[in-house]
């Protein structure tokens, strides 16, 4: 007993040394002065706009997100506060700290194009998802979408082999794609991302959503929290609809997932098929 008690602790302390050598990029104080600002008993928006305005490229990058077709906004944002009025305090802060991700875990190579495509994707197709399906808000479902798979850049900046450990969890049918993670390089995605979003300050039902989206036993489970098991659920359901839109039928997640991530948010077949529908007009317009 004892020998099996030491040998758990050795272990856990190798675990944190592994951690110890992946980057996880520290909360920028940008948003640092965000948050603290929508934590005010009344948030200003002049004075949000004005912490955002202190970095002219995150500002470029805010307004060409305002004035973009997937908010189809009939005024077109002329400043940061005027964006900041017209999407409103939380939106503005989900965006913002999108973009903030985007240039902390970021790479000049086609496979972080490719994984930032598919995250703003998800992240579009939640939120649209969330609007129709009342499973908490959209801009929660924003946030989970473009942060639920952070951890995969950052391990692959740590493993140069990761690439091919998510070739092999992709073509798995049976195991988890965390287990397949795992059994490689003793950690995975879901664990590491869930670290950066605790250190970032999300939520903590984003942060438990991001450590089980992977857990999809977990949306059968009553004593898991809703909005987390909504979370996987509605995540599972916007992957499938964007491998579709890539022409790819057969998605190892949502045959281990899918028949629960329905059974959950209440849906049948023809209701899952038009969702997928209404995704695709989605994606061909933004």
């Amino acid at each position: 007993m004892k020998k099996n008690v030491k040998a758990a602790a050795s272990l856990e302390l190798s675990m944190d040394a592994l951690v110890k050598t992946i980057r996880i990029p520290a909360r920028p104080s940008l948003l640092i002065d965000i948050q603290a600002e929508l934590a005010q008993p009344e948030p200003s928006p002049k004075k949000l706009a004005a912490v955002i305005a202190n970095d002219v490229a995150l500002s470029a990058s805010l307004l060409k997100l305002t004035n973009s077709s997937f908010f189809g906004l009939r005024l077109k944002a002329k400043s940061i506060e005027h964006a900041v009025n017209l999407l409103g305090l939380e939106q503005s802060a989900t965006l913002v700290m999108g973009i903030l991700a985007r240039q902390a875990v970021n790479a000049p190579n086609s496979a972080h194009e490719k994984f930032w495509d598919f995250s703003s994707k998800r992240a579009q197709a939640m939120t649209y998802l969330a609007r129709h399906i009342p499973i908490c808000s959209a801009d929660t479902a924003h946030t989970f979408g473009l942060f639920c798979d952070i951890g995969m850049p950052l391990l692959s900046e740590r493993f140069p082999d990761y690439a091919s450990t998510l070739g092999l969890a992709n073509a798995e049918f049976e195991r988890s794609f965390t287990e397949v993670e795992d059994q490689k390089h003793n950690t995975n995605h879901a664990a590491i991302g869930a670290l950066m979003a605790r250190t970032w300050g999300l939520p903590e039902e984003i942060v438990t959503a991001i450590l089980l989206h992977h857990a999809y036993s977990e949306m059968e489970d009553g004593a898991t929290d809703e909005m987390v098991r909504g979370l996987i659920a509605l995540a599972l359901l916007a992957e499938y609809a964007i491998q579709k839109y890539h022409g790819q039928e057969l998605f190892a997640e949502w045959e281990k997932g899918g028949e629960q991530a329905c059974q959950f948010l209440g849906i049948g077949n023809d209701d899952a098929a038009d969702r997928f529908d209404e995704l695709q007009d989605l994606f061909n317009h933004n």
